[in-house]
C-alpha cells in the first residue's frame, strides 16, 4: 500500500472542486488543506468537501508542514506566481493548464522547479485517461503505421459575459489557453513540435481570441489540423489517421470516452472503457507513482513539452486579427 499523497488545493472554483471530487475515489490522496485569498471560501470549500485545513491565504497553504504536493487551479494569470510560491517553499506541484501565459514564464517556472529540485507537472489530465493510454499503445505497437493527420477540435458556447474568466483579459481570457490547449496538447502528444505552423484567430466581443484554426506540420510529412472557439458547442471529436489504420475518438475526445480502430480495409473495433465520474484522479495517481519512484516529472507529461506547447500557442495567439501566410 502507498501512503496517501496530502494534497493542498489553491483555488477553490470549479476545476478544483472537481479535482477534490475525482480523488476521493482513490486511495493514493488525501486533501488535507485549502487555501483562498478569502477564508469564507476556503471554509465553504472545506465544509463541503471534508478538508480539515482551511487558510485564507496561499502563503499559509504553503507553509503547511503536513501537505505534500500542491495543486494549483487558480485562473490562468495566476499559475506562474501561485506555482513558483508553492515551489519556493520546497513544495511539488501539479499546476492547471494552460500551465502559465507565455513561453516566458513556463521556462522560468520549470527552470525553478529544477533549481530547487523537486516534482511538477501540467495537469493535462487527458493525457492519463485510459483510452488515451490506449490509442498510445496502439500506435507504439505500429497498429495504425505511419501518422499522417491528427484532427482535434474543441468549442463550447460560453454567455457572452464581459466579466466571465474566458472573456475577461485581467482574468486571462482566451479560447486558445482555455480551450485550445486541449487539441494543441493532444497534437504535441502524437507528433512533437510543429516545424510549420498556419493560423487564423478571430476576436470574440472583449478583444481576447475567441476562436482559432490551425494547421501545423511536422518534419515526417504529418500534418494537424485543430480548431477552437469560445462561440458554439463543436462537436468535440478527434481523429488520428494512420497509414494502416485511423482511430475516431467520440465526443468529448478530451474527457472519458470510447474510440473506434478502422483498419484501411474498412474493418471497424469498438473499443470501450468505463471512467466515472470525469477522471481527473489518474493524474493524481500520476503524480503520487513520480513521486514514489523520485522522479522530477512525469515521462508521458514532461515539463520540456509543456513548454513548446505554451510556446506554439503563444506564436498562434500572437496572429489574432492577421492573415495567414500562404
Amino acid at each position: 500500500m502507498m501512503t496517501p499523497l496530502r494534497w493542498g488545493i489553491i483555488g477553490t472554483g470549479k476545476i478544483a472542486q472537481t479535482f477534490v471530487r475525482d480523488l476521493e475515489m482513490i486511495e493514493e490522496a488525501d486533501v488535507v488543506a485549502v487555501g483562498s485569498r478569502q477564508l469564507a471560501s476556503a471554509e465553504a470549500f472545506g465544509d463541503e468537501f471534508d478538508v480539515p485545513r482551511r487558510y485564507g491565504s496561499y502563503e499559509a497553504l504553503v507553509e503547511d508542514p503536513d501537505v505534500d504536493v500542491v495543486y494549483v487551479a487558480t485562473p490562468h494569470p495566476m499559475h506562474f506566481e501561485n506555482a513558483s510560491l508553492a515551489l519556493e517553499h520546497g513544495k511539488p506541484v501539479l499546476v492547471e493548464k494552460a500551465f502559465t501565459m507565455n513561453g516566458a514564464q513556463a521556462r522560468e517556472l520549470v527552470a525553478l522547479a529544477r533549481a530547487r529540485n523537486l516534482f511538477m507537472m501540467e495537469a493535462m489530465w487527458t493525457r492519463f485517461l485510459p483510452h488515451v493510454a490506449a490509442l498510445r499503445d496502439l500506435i507504439a505497437r505500429g497498429v495504425l503505421g505511419e501518422l499522417v493527420m491528427v484532427e482535434a477540435d474543441h468549442g463550447k458556447w460560453f454567455e457572452p459575459d464581459p466579466n466571465f474568466r474566458l472573456f475577461a483579459p485581467e482574468l486571462g481570457g482566451s479560447a486558445m489557453l482555455d480551450l485550445g490547449v486541449y487539441p494543441v496538447s493532444f497534437a504535441s502528444m502524437l507528433l512533437g513540435p510543429p516545424s510549420r505552423m498556419v493560423a487564423m484567430v478571430d476576436a470574440a466581443f472583449t478583444g481576447v481570441d475567441g476562436q482559432a484554426s490551425m494547421i501545423f506540420g511536422y518534419d515526417s510529412g504529418a500534418q494537424a489540423l485543430l480548431t477552437c472557439t469560445s462561440r458554439a458547442r463543436s462537436a468535440t471529436r478527434a481523429c488520428v489517421t494512420g497509414t494502416l489504420a485511423r482511430v475516431e475518438i467520440e465526443a468529448d475526445f478530451y474527457a472519458p470516452t470510447s474510440f473506434r480502430l478502422i483498419t484501411r480495409e474498412g474493418d471497424v473495433t469498438n473499443h470501450d472503457f468505463h471512467v466515472a465520474p470525469r477522471g481527473l484522479r489518474f493524474q493524481a495517481i500520476e503524480v503520487a507513482r513520480c513521486i514514489a519512484a523520485g522522479l522530477l516529472e512525469s515521462p508521458l507529461m514532461p515539463l520540456d513539452e509543456t513548454v513548446t506547447i505554451m510556446e506554439t500557442m503563444e506564436r498562434v495567439m500572437a496572429t489574432l486579427g492577421s492573415a495567414p501566410e500562404l
